[in-house]
């Protein structure tokens, strides 16, 4: 799929990236990990927006950094400019274990309609086909956090499966929202169902793309454009257009 240009054009990834912002509310603690540059950027729009007392935790060690630009790296050390103080990663797990962390965004190579996560391998597990990134600290801080969001910025039958291969997460007890490049999704027993379907997609394209059963929201309706103070902040931080390779 060809990345769309950043121009007074709606595109696919300002899509995501709003919807991932609508999930932080003012006041919430957030907090992101090692390569969530799509994160990292929501969590700018909202402070610029929707959520200006927010508190960020950023994992290279900053609390509050300054957010006026998207790094290609979450590491960065541009991130630690600004802060209003310092933490270790022992220290935002324990902030998350007291449940003082409000949301986090978590990715993966596979997720099931169960809302478990696949970051491990595919394949026969002493023998994959295919290793993924790793766990790291997921599998802990989904269970810690208040509202975890799941998020899938290419959609398709091989990311949206119907069993996880391996679950390197999971968290059966609550429902969780599910945002990907052609819909949202709320996962997790008894169902999975689907919410919204976003403008450049269709219903029957999306069920050819997804890998598992869902009920469908009887409010079911396409996912609303983003505001213009919202579209203005996505691209005034991300002046290089970084999310426009992350979506579709």
């Amino acid at each position: 799929m060809k990345n769309e240009r950043n121009d007074d054009r709606l595109t696919r990834a300002d899509t995501v990236v709003a919807w991932m912002a609508s999930q932080i509310e003012d006041g919430a603690v957030v907090a992101t990990g090692v390569a969530s540059p799509l994160a990292i950027l929501a969590i700018a729009v909202a402070r610029a927006t929707r959520a200006p007392n927010l508190t960020y935790l950023a994992c290279v060690g900053a609390v509050d950094p300054d957010l006026s630009e998207l790094h290609r790296s979450s590491e960065e050390l541009a991130y630690l400019e600004g802060r209003s103080a310092e933490l270790t990663i022992p220290e935002l797990f324990d902030h998350a274990r007291r449940g003082r962390i409000d949301v986090v965004f978590f990715g993966a190579a596979e997720i099931d309609g169960h809302g478990n996560t696949n970051m491990s391998s595919v394949g026969d597990p002493l023998r994959p086909t295919a290793k993924f990134p790793g766990v790291a600290g997921a599998s802990s801080l989904r269970r810690w956090v208040r509202r975890p969001v799941l998020v899938m910025p290419r959609q398709s039958k091989r990311s949206l499966v119907e069993d996880v291969q391996i679950a390197s997460t999971s968290d059966p007890d609550r429902r969780t929202k599910l945002i990907t490049d052609l819909g949202i999704f709320d996962v997790g027993a008894p169902h999975p169902t689907l919410l919204c379907v976003h403008p450049w997609t269709t219903e029957s394209d999306l069920a050819e793309r997804t890998g598992f059963a869902y009920a469908t929201s009887p409010f079911l309706d396409a996912t609303p454009a983003p505001d213009a103070a919202t579209l203005q902040a996505i691209r005034s931080i991300d002046r290089n257009d970084m999310r426009q390779t992350l979506v579709g």
